[in-house]
């Protein structure tokens, strides 16, 4: 089990690139991501601020990723 930690939008938005996620449009300060295979999420980009384990949790699930699985990829940003 990967451990937990605080990340911030660059990392989510690295992480989903790196897992084959496009970004389809930046609206504001909402990045939305798009999988080649349908799955689509949106991230906030509020600069260096972190993303808060519900809203993590929500993109991951949109995502369709384990938590393991995103922080391992997230380990390699």
């Amino acid at each position: 089990m990967v451990k937990q930690r605080p990340v911030t939008s660059y990392i989510v938005i690295k992480a989903l690139l790196k897992l084959g996620f496009v970004i389809l449009r930046k609206t504001g300060s909402h990045i939305r991501l798009k999988h080649p295979d349908g799955r689509v999420t949106t991230v906030p980009a509020h600069g260096k601020d972190q993303i808060g384990i519900g809203l993590l949790l929500r993109i991951l699930k949109d995502a369709d990723l384990s938590k393991d699985e995103f922080f391992r990829m997230a380990d390699e940003v």
